[in-house]
């Protein structure tokens, strides 16, 4: 799926520079930290629903009371998400979703897969985002303009907050899109398994031929 995945991220990449990535830098430019962090620990308390439905499904029962306890710490004392209190008082933050539910229970790893205007993404993880949308709290909004309008402003303060990022990947690869590519693989693999993956075929491989670590990496 090569060709189809470098098509869409060159698209991706016009349509970021053209549009979306001025967009964020005006709005990072002229938001006040104090609002843009806001902002985002506004819909990173909503995205803690969401997590809190996975980590149920995944039966993961302490990270599921863990992430309701942050919504209704964040939603209360944190004015309406606004302030992150949660995090000061020692609730982790876990951000699961229907992806890496998928992962948990089995499903197996699949083809990565560049979406337009979404960016990095498998099949799996594609399938995965049905069940976000429908775990979003701003899918229940009636209204159309509100509704919009949030999902707008989430995108741009997302954006906004990748712009160091952005300029570091620019500066760092040599293909900025085969980087990507493994930095996400990577990032979904070690998220699925809780930052403890297990050996990938490569690093089987290393082990069979040097059990006991002697050979330089």
């Amino acid at each position: 799926m090569e060709t189809y995945n470098r098509k869409i991220y060159a698209f991706n990449r016009v349509l970021d520079r053209t549009l979306v990535r001025p967009i964020a830098l005006s709005y990072r430019n002229l938001t006040p930290a104090s609002l843009n962090q806001g902002i985002t620990h506004f819909f990173q308390n909503l995205a803690d629903v969401n997590s809190a439905i996975n980590n149920l499904f995944q039966l993961k029962l302490s990270r599921f009371g863990s992430d309701l306890a942050r919504v209704a710490t964040n939603s209360t004392v944190g004015v309406l998400g606004f302030f992150d209190v949660a995090s000061n008082i020692g609730l982790p933050s876990y951000k699961e979703d229907f992806g890496q539910t998928f992962g948990y229970w089995g499903a197996e790893e699949s083809p990565y897969l560049m979406l337009p205007l979404l960016g990095p993404s498998t099949l799996r993880d594609t399938v995965g985002l049905g069940g976000d949308l429908l775990g979003d709290p701003l899918f229940s909004l009636k209204e159309n303009r509100i509704y919009w309008g949030l999902i707008a402003l989430r995108a741009v303060d997302g954006r906004a907050d990748l712009l160091t990022a952005d300029e570091i990947l620019e500066l760092a690869a040599l293909d900025p899109y085969a980087f990507l590519r493994d930095t996400y693989l990577q990032k979904r693999r070690n998220q699925i398994y809780d930052g403890n993956p297990p050996p990938d075929a490569y690093e089987e491989a290393l082990w069979a031929e040097d059990p006991e670590g002697k050979k330089a990496p």
